[in-house]
């Protein structure tokens, strides 16, 4: 890849197109080359990423990295649904990764190869995400509840409570201006109801949904303590005060580090334990299959008696 390209790719944060690429003096056979050598993505017609940022990125950011690529064609264009999420940084579960959805001026919704155009809508003004023109926060969040479902957009807006990036009443009059039908209107209802800005991943965000939906009484984010009053854990979620339920993502246990809170997880869970407390680890696939998961409480809930 020459400087020019180089330097216009790092203005643009990892992205061009095969326009700018010309303009750079790279001819159409330079830039299949350094496709065919992985020094570039192709992301779609016209689109490309640097393919080292694309190879580190996550699932999300590479979203966001293909919504920014297929918006430099696309200047007058606002991001939206899970594209808008993802240039806002907020995690994602439940949506097509895969699929750039743009608010632009058409009649009506249309759909090619991978991008998917909005009409746009009267008094909703975009805002900036990274520089990328986006929908707001709370209203990509009703977009994906009304489209995905009520996990779908729980995942992102409990971070965005928490971390104070739009207001539950943002994302209720979002709702309002497109809840029409009473199947809709209920699950904006339900995405409301159970929005918690104290669930600190996705995975909490999830267990919790499950929780709730098998009807199992539980606090979440409860602060243990000993006989002594000295704080023992903040547990996920705490069932019928017997049975501390936790996700645990596992990435937090990889290399030396995490190696060392394995350590720590497993003396704060012995402490757990010396209370009486039962103590229910989830994973990830867990989280597909209820049934084990209500067998795993119910079990413990046996034994705490």
């Amino acid at each position: 890849m020459n400087t020019r390209l180089q330097a216009l790719m790092i203005g643009q944060a990892g992205v061009c197109t095969s326009t700018q690429a010309r303009q750079c003096e790279t001819s159409e056979a330079d830039l299949a080359g350094l496709v065919r050598r992985g020094e570039l993505v192709r992301v779609r017609r016209d689109a490309y990423v640097a393919g080292e940022i694309w190879s580190a990125a996550t699932p999300e950011v590479r979203l966001a990295l293909r919504a920014r690529a297929v918006m430099l064609g696309r200047p007058r264009s606002s991001a939206s649904h899970q594209a808008a999420l993802a240039l806002h940084g907020l995690p994602l579960w439940g949506v097509d990764l895969s699929r750039v959805d743009l608010v632009v001026e058409v009649d009506r919704l249309r759909h090619r190869d991978g991008v998917r155009l909005h009409p746009s809508r009267t008094g909703e003004n975009p805002v900036r995400a990274g520089g990328v023109r986006c929908v707001p926060v709370a209203v990509a969040v009703a977009q994906v509840g009304l489209e995905a479902g009520v996990a779908a957009a729980l995942v992102p807006l409990d971070h965005a409570l928490r971390t104070s990036v739009c207001t539950r009443e943002e994302v209720a009059e979002a709702f309002e201006r497109r809840a029409s039908g009473p199947l809709r209107r209920e699950r904006a209802r339900s995405v409301l109801a159970l929005a918690d800005p104290a669930s600190e991943s996705p995975g909490e965000t999830r267990t919790r949904l499950l929780l709730t939906d098998m009807g199992v009484p539980f606090e979440s984010q409860v602060d243990v303590r000993g006989p002594d009053g000295r704080l023992v854990g903040r547990v996920d979620f705490l069932v019928s005060g017997k049975v501390v339920v936790e996700f645990d993502g596992l990435v937090k246990y990889e290399g030396a580090q995490g190696r060392e809170a394995l350590v720590l997880e497993k003396r704060r869970e012995d402490s757990l334990r010396s209370l009486g407390l039962e103590v229910v680890r989830l994973v990830w696939s867990d989280l597909d299959h209820p049934l084990r998961v209500a067998q795993l409480i119910s079990a413990a809930l046996v034994r705490s008696d």
